[in-house]
C-alpha cells in the first residue's frame, strides 16, 4: 500500500480477498493503525537497530505491525510477533524478533497523539496554524465516532449534533444496528452530511455530481428532491443503488464523466462534491497522511477549476450551487472558489447560516464554511471540509 500509494481500501480488498469478515475486520485495523502511528512506530524501531533500516524494508514492515499490535491493540507479545515472522521466512527472522524483544522488554510505549508525517504537519501548520496541526495528531489517536443521517426514528441510543443526526460510540457492526435492514439512516460523516443539508427543502430538480458513494444523493432525495446522481465510478454508484433499494428513496443514476456529460435542462441546486485530495478525511483514512503530498494537490486542484464552471452552468438562474471538498488544503477550497467568483460575476456567496450548523461551528466572514481538526472535539469531532453555497444570480456565466 504504502509502496503503491493505494488507497487503503483498494489495497486491503485484494490482500484480504478470501478471509473471513472478523479477519478481514483485524487486518483493517492493524494497517490503520500503522498508518495512524507510522512516525511514531518508525522511531522506535530506529532507536533500536544499529543500523537504519531501508523504508521499504520487510523486516520494518514486520516490526511495524508487531509494534501496533503489542502496544496499541492488545494482542499478546508472542501471538503478535507469530504472526509477523512469516512474512520474513527466508530473510532476517532473527532481526526482527531480536527488535521486537528488546523493545518489548524496554517498557517501548507509543505516544498518546501521534506524531503527524513531518510535511503534513508543516503544510497544516502553514495553513491553519500550530493548534490545529496539533489537534490533527490527537484526531488520529483513535478511530472516529460513527455518525448517521437519519430517515426515520430508530431505536439508537446516541448523540444528536443536528436534526436528523445520530453519533454512536460502538463496535457493534453497522449492518447489525437497529434500523439498518429497515432503511432507517445511512453511515455519514457529520461534516460530510452538511453541504446537502445547504441545498435547503425540495421541491425541484437537483443534480449531484461526483455523487458516489451516494450519502448526499440520499439526503436530497429524502428532503423531496428530484435527484439526478451523476459519477464516473461504475462500481462505487452500485453501492449507491443499493443504499436507495435500502432506504426506498429514488434517484436518477447516470454513469458518466463530467466533462463530456451535459444534462438535458438546468437544474434548480447542482451540488459538486469535487473530487480531492481527501486530505480531510484523514481520521477514516489514514494513508492520505503518507501518499497524499504537493503534486496530487495541485492536480485535484486543477480537476476542480475545470470541473466548477462546467457544473455552475447547469444551475438555473435563480438556482444554487453548493460546492464541497473533503480537504484541509485552501488550494481546493478558499482559493478555487476566490478564483471562480472573479470570473463568474452571475454567481454570489449564499451565506451559511449559524442555524444550519451543529452548536460550535461558525462560518467564515465571507460566507462559507471550513471545519478543520480540533473542531467539535469534545463531541468527537469531524473531518475536514470546505463548502460553499452560492446563487446564479443573473445571466449566463462567462467561459462556460
Amino acid at each position: 500500500m504504502l509502496r503503491r500509494g493505494l488507497a487503503i481500501e483498494q489495497a486491503l480488498a485484494a490482500a484480504t480477498a478470501g478471509l473471513s469478515p472478523p479477519d478481514r475486520g483485524l487486518a483493517h485495523a492493524i494497517a490503520a493503525e500503522v498508518l495512524r502511528r507510522l512516525a511514531d512506530l518508525d522511531a522506535l524501531i530506529d532507536g533500536a537497530t544499529r543500523n537504519r533500516l531501508p523504508d521499504d524494508a520487510k523486516a520494518r514492515f514486520a516490526l511495524r505491525i508487531a509494534l501496533v499490535q503489542a502496544l496499541r491493540l492488545g494482542t499478546p507479545p508472542h501471538a503478535a510477533i507469530s504472526t509477523v515472522l512469516p512474512l520474513v521466512d527466508g530473510g532476517p527472522r532473527k532481526l526482527v524478533h531480536g527488535v521486537f524483544g528488546t523493545l518489548l522488554r524496554g517498557d517501548a510505549a507509543l505516544p498518546d497523539t501521534p506524531a503527524l508525517p513531518p510535511p503534513v504537519h508543516d503544510r497544516i501548520a502553514r495553513n491553519w496554524g500550530d493548534r490545529v496541526a496539533r489537534a490533527a495528531g490527537e484526531a488520529i489517536a483513535a478511530p472516529p465516532p460513527l455518525d448517521l443521517t437519519l430517515r426515520g426514528d430508530p431505536p439508537l441510543a446516541g448523540v444528536s449534533l443536528l436534526p436528523g443526526h445520530v453519533r454512536l460510540t460502538t463496535d457493534t457492526p453497522v449492518p447489525d444496528l437497529p434500523g439498518y435492514a429497515a432503511g432507517d439512516w445511512w453511515v455519514q460523516d457529520l461534516a460530510a452530511s452538511l453541504p446537502a443539508r445547504l441545498a435547503g427543502g425540495g421541491g425541484g430538480h437537483a443534480l449531484d455530481l461526483c455523487a458516489a458513494p451516494g450519502g448526499k444523493t440520499l439526503q436530497l432525495a429524502a428532503a423531496g428532491w428530484d435527484v439526478t446522481a451523476v459519477d464516473i465510478s461504475e462500481s462505487r454508484l452500485a453501492r449507491l443503488s443499493e443504499n436507495l433499494a435500502r432506504t426506498g428513496l429514488s434517484a436518477t443514476i447516470v454513469t458518466a464523466d463530467l466533462l463530456d456529460w451535459q444534462p438535458p435542462a438546468p437544474a434548480d441546486v447542482v451540488l459538486l462534491d469535487a473530487p480531492c485530495s481527501a486530505t480531510g478525511i484523514f481520521r477514516r483514512h489514514p494513508d492520505v497522511l503518507h501518499r497524499v503530498g504537493p503534486r496530487v494537490i495541485a492536480e485535484m486542484a486543477e480537476v476542480q477549476a475545470r470541473l466548477l464552471p462546467r457544473a455552475a452552468s447547469w444551475v438555473r438562474p435563480g438556482g444554487l450551487l453548493v460546492y464541497a471538498t473533503c480537504s484541509l488544503e485552501p488550494e481546493e477550497g478558499e482559493a478555487q472558489i476566490a478564483a471562480f467568483l472573479d470570473s463568474h460575476p452571475d454567481f454570489a456567496i449564499d451565506p451559511v447560516l449559524p442555524d444550519e450548523l451543529p452548536e460550535g461551528l461558525v462560518a467564515h466572514e465571507r460566507g462559507w464554511l471550513r471545519t478543520l481538526p480540533g473542531m467539535l472535539a469534545e463531541q468527537g469531532g469531524l473531518d475536514g471540509f470546505f463548502m460553499v453555497r452560492m446563487m446564479r444570480v443573473a445571466g449566463d456565466s462567462p467561459g462556460t
